[in-house]
């Protein structure tokens, strides 16, 4: 793991700076290739689910909220070949419910409640978080297991709170921004296996092939 940033006051253009930036990218993608199988399981699993009715609920704050709702927006939308959508709900960009539970209730259960209220026994939430430490995601899992959803994390480095309280978890071992880097390559992978399992199970049919008018 990259130590710490250390800025270089001496280098008018940052140039080793980027440089830096960029080597501290490799920590991360190594740590995802020695995860590569956990990766392809979760885009399997998730496609059976999801092909059965299930829904992915997923939640992460700031920079983590966004990387979650890329994976959403891929599984409703399309990954890279057509296929039809599939049910996936990023907790955090339900944004009148958002600030409704965190007036009503405080930011730590804004998350928690929307998994009790959309949640079923067999959905999967899915939680980003770098520092694996926030109350709202903490309490999420919390409220994810009362309804028997499963839950995985997508962290920083380990250990950490959301990655030993959830079912399975991914950890990333790279600092915080490249950490969250590594969040994209990871969530891009298990999109890739959800569409191999996809299209193994469907082949042309009404799930993966062309447009239909």
């Amino acid at each position: 793991m990259p130590a710490r940033w250390a800025p270089d006051p001496t280098d008018s253009n940052h140039t080793a700076e980027v440089t830096k930036h960029l080597d501290n990218v490799m920590p991360a993608l190594e740590s995802l290739r020695s995860q590569s199988g956990r990766l392809a399981e979760w885009g399997t699993e998730l496609a059976k689910r999801l092909l059965a009715g299930q829904r992915l609920l997923a939640a992460g704050n700031g920079g983590s909220a966004a990387e979650a709702q890329h994976l959403t927006a891929e599984l409703v939308g399309r990954f890279d070949e057509e296929r039809a959508p599939f049910s996936a709900i990023s907790l955090h960009a339900e944004s009148s419910a958002v600030t409704a539970l965190s007036n009503d209730y405080g930011y730590e259960e804004v998350f928690a409640r929307q998994v009790r209220a959309h949640g079923r026994a067999g959905d999967v939430l899915l939680l980003l978080s770098t520092s694996g430490r926030s109350s709202n995601l903490l309490k999420a899992v919390r409220a994810a297991k009362e309804r028997g959803i499963t839950t995985w994390a997508l962290t920083g480095a380990g250990p950490n709170p959301l990655a030993d309280s959830c079912d399975q978890a991914i950890t990333v071992d790279a600092i915080s921004a490249n950490a969250q880097e590594g969040h994209l390559i990871a969530i891009h992978a298990v999109c890739r296996a959800f569409d191999a399992e996809v299209a193994k199970r469907a082949g042309s049919g009404p799930f993966f092939g062309a447009r239909q008018p």
